[in-house]
């Protein structure tokens, strides 16, 4: 029986509750639709007055509300259905407590948070994650954050954020994964696993919010909140399957963007919310708007007023207004009007409440005060994020210096400005992550040399150079080179504050910022050898700091353990195995580069003059006329895909089991991966494909899979992948996902710009 009647004790009335324990896992594409809980839906919704159905599509933050008095009245009246930014576990049972015995209907509250890659414990950035190559590490790092967010009372988190951002100008591409649709699906399949747990009704479970729906990583020249133009078919092959595999995957909660596109706001698109999320995918949770996103369809000029701003919203199939408070404020007399019907109104609460009913916050809505003292910073969610961090760093250059050898240096100089400073390491969107909790690489690298270690006891030299990332001060970097003078070996740690990535911080320049670079050519001056580790939230334009430097590790803000990570790499305890998941460009003016774009019909060829090998009068065709830039060329620094090991990799005798396939076939490839060094390693093997000729053109490489091989040395390890034929299809001339027939070429290789193709036809 899943239905029973609870006397209010406030108001002696017979109220209907759902209390029954339901098990969802997250995984099914569509989650199990129990008909009595649709039935106990439809039953507490023909309870409700308009007034407090539109209370629960109405979402507040705690941040900005000015006095508890007013949120808990408002509670009490039914006027609030979620509440975002509360993170006190006694304040939220309070409030809870409100909701189910003070209110008229007793529903529960949704408590939502920002938590992006860690509550306590911080995980690298989702950049970060994304280097790693490794699903496994992203969906134990989303359970420990749900485990120690849910111990606070969030029971939903605005993540994983899936926008495809293809320029690194853009702050927020520091909470995405990156350049590439399959890695970003991957990923984002991970992470909401890791949020909502095995069963969505257990206390540790917290709802995931794929975000932002959809195209906002194209945002014109990088700036947080333009506009975009993506045509349907770029949208389809490149943009939406990472929203689709998440909403496959059981994401509970979806978000709209700010941006427009093609001229519509996301927050007021029907075509996508309702035609596409609903209708198409069967999407069953709920779609909140990002924050105040309702109201600001008024400063697009989409909207003329808060009322048409509300209907706009709520007709596209958004069912919760974060922050604009224009569905409490204008909902109900659009009713009475006749501009939106009750009914539509109906499916929004329907919506909502099926997710708190899924959570069981119907039958359980409170939590344990004191579990987050067992959870906060547990040993093993340390050692979590330590492994975390250590797969996330990307090896981009190594003339044979690392690792270092202890047992050959005597005096160490550690410099710069990220050396030592426990909160810029954490990364962008951290609200509940701690600086005391985090170990830097300085404290890290003078436990691993210090007494207690085993070692050989290294002189430690700190002298940070600089304050932080935007420093100039020459003395600071002057004292620096001096030491440096009497130092074996040089270690200096730059890159970006934490402020400098993240929403709304965008940058037109992607050098590294202050006197960074001076600090690196300062201490090479010395003629010891210079190891620069760069810790940030985006790709940086880099290319003079990697010719200066004997080695180059870079490291996406690592979070909390990031310390640990980076001594036991830079000393060989540890061999890198990160790559890269977005391209380096050689210059801002690159931008956009990424690796899988479309041939043109004069593709760059590589061997064309460059502007300073132009003769004076040249011939106006004596170039080539090819798509490249004079001063630039069109190659990036490093590729996607890209990142170097202590050891080397040999892929040898690629092959497939036929020539020629049918669209329902599986291609059967083989390979042998041998490490061909002197130490253990993990590769990541990557699989990039072709289709030579198609009704649209097609980009000259898409990633469509990839494994974390681990060999000893000189180990070689046959490896066989099955690929279902219908892996290949795309959005067509005729705005159809199929396979099409043709040639298609394929490589399998350790980043996207090597390796040699192997072909085969599709009939």
């Amino acid at each position: 029986m899943y239905v029973f009647f609870k006397k209010n004790k406030r108001k002696g009335r017979l109220l209907m509750v759902l209390t029954a324990c339901l098990l969802y896992s997250c995984t099914p594409t569509v989650h199990r639709q129990d008909k009595e809980v649709e039935k106990a839906i439809e039953r507490l919704v023909s309870q409700m007055t308009l007034e407090e159905k539109i209370g629960q599509m109405n979402q507040i933050s705690s941040f900005n509300t000015p006095g508890n008095s007013w949120v808990e009245d408002a509670v009490k009246d039914g006027r609030i259905g979620s509440i975002l930014n509360e993170v006190d576990p006694v304040r939220v049972n309070n409030l809870q407590k409100i909701a189910l015995d003070s209110s008229r209907l007793g529903i529960p509250l949704l408590i939502g948070r920002d938590v992006i890659h860690g509550f306590k414990t911080i995980f690298p950035i989702p950049l970060g994650l994304a280097a790693t190559f490794n699903p496994r590490l992203v969906e134990e790092g989303a359970r420990v954050a749900a485990i120690e967010a849910t111990s606070a009372g969030v029971r939903w988190t605005f993540s994983p954020m899936l926008d495809i951002s293809r320029d690194p100008r853009w702050g927020r591409i520091a909470e995405g994964f990156g350049e590439d649709t399959y890695l970003t699906s991957v990923m984002g399949v991970a992470m909401v696993k890791g949020y909502q747990g095995q069963d969505l009704s257990h206390p540790s479970a917290m709802a995931a919010c794929a975000k932002h729906f959809v195209g906002y990583g194209a945002a014109e020249g990088g700036r947080d909140y333009n506009s975009t133009y993506l045509p349907e078919r770029l949208l389809r092959n490149v943009y939406l399957p990472p929203f689709h595999a998440a909403v496959r995957a059981g994401a509970m909660t979806v978000m709209t963007s700010f941006n427009d596109n093609d001229g519509i706001p996301s927050t007021g698109n029907r075509w996508l919310t309702h035609n596409i999320l609903r209708e198409e995918w069967g999407f069953s949770g709920f779609v909140v708007s990002d924050w105040a996103s309702v109201h600001e369809m008024i400063t697009h000029g989409f909207a003329a007023h808060p009322a048409e701003a509300a209907r706009l919203a709520v007709q596209a199939g958004v069912d919760m207004d974060m922050m604009s408070f224009a569905y409490v404020s204008e909902m109900e007399q659009l009713v009475k009007e006749g501009k939106v019907s009750e009914k539509t109104v109906n499916k929004a609460v329907k919506n909502i409440l099926r997710v708190k009913f899924r959570l069981g916050l119907f039958e359980n809505p409170y939590v344990n005060e004191e579990l987050h003292k067992e959870t906060f910073y547990a040993p093993e969610h340390l050692a979590l994020a330590k492994e975390s961090a250590l797969e996330s760093v990307v090896l981009l250059s190594n003339d044979g210096t690392l690792p270092l050898d202890a047992e050959k240096i005597n005096t160490l100089l550690v410099t710069g400005p990220m050396a030592d400073d426990g909160y810029e390491q954490l990364g962008t969107w951290v609200f509940d992550g701690e600086e005391n909790a985090s170990v830097t690489p300085l404290a890290a690298i003078q436990e691993k040399l210090g007494e207690s270690s085993g070692r050989k006891r290294v002189r430690i030299v700190y002298e940070p150079g600089l304050k932080y990332s935007r420093d100039n001060d020459n003395a600071g970097i002057q004292r620096a080179a001096a030491a440096a003078r009497s130092a074996d070996a040089i270690i200096v740690f730059v890159g970006e504050e934490s402020i400098l990535s993240g929403e709304a911080h965008c940058l037109a320049d992607l050098n590294l910022q202050g006197g960074q670079s001076r600090l690196i050519q300062a201490v090479k001056e010395s003629g010891k050898p210079v190891i620069t580790v760069i810790v940030a939230g985006r790709p940086l334009t880099i290319k003079k700091e990697a010719d200066l430097s004997n080695a180059l590790l870079y490291s996406f803000h690592p979070g909390t353990m990031g310390g640990p990570a980076l001594a036991d790499l830079l000393f060989g305890d540890e061999v890198p195995s990160g790559k890269l998941p977005v391209t380096f460009p050689v210059t801002t003016g690159q931008i956009p580069i990424y690796y899988n774009h479309n041939s043109t019909g004069r593709p760059y060829q590589g061997n064309e003059t460059s502007l300073e090998n132009i003769p004076v009068r040249a011939g106006q065709t004596s170039l080539g006329n090819t798509g490249f830039y004079l001063d630039a060329g069109a190659q990036p620094l490093f590729p996607f895909g890209y990142g170097l090991s202590y050891t080397t990799f040999a892929y040898t005798n690629i092959r497939i089991d036929k020539v020629s396939y049918r669209q329902h076939d599986t291609i059967t490839l083989n390979f042998d991966l041998t490490n061909t060094g002197k130490s253990a390693g993990t590769e990541v093997a990557q699989l990039y494909v072709r289709h030579k000729t198609g009704s649209v053109t097609r980009p000259i490489k898409e990633l469509i899979f990839f494994e974390r091989i681990p060999l000893e040395s000189g180990q070689t390890r046959t490896i066989t992948w099955n690929m279902p034929i219908q892996n290949l299809a795309f959005w067509n001339l005729e705005m159809k996902e199929t396979v099409e027939t043709g040639q298609v070429e394929l490589w399998i290789a350790g980043d996207s710009a090597s390796g040699e193709s192997v072909r085969f036809e599709i009939n």
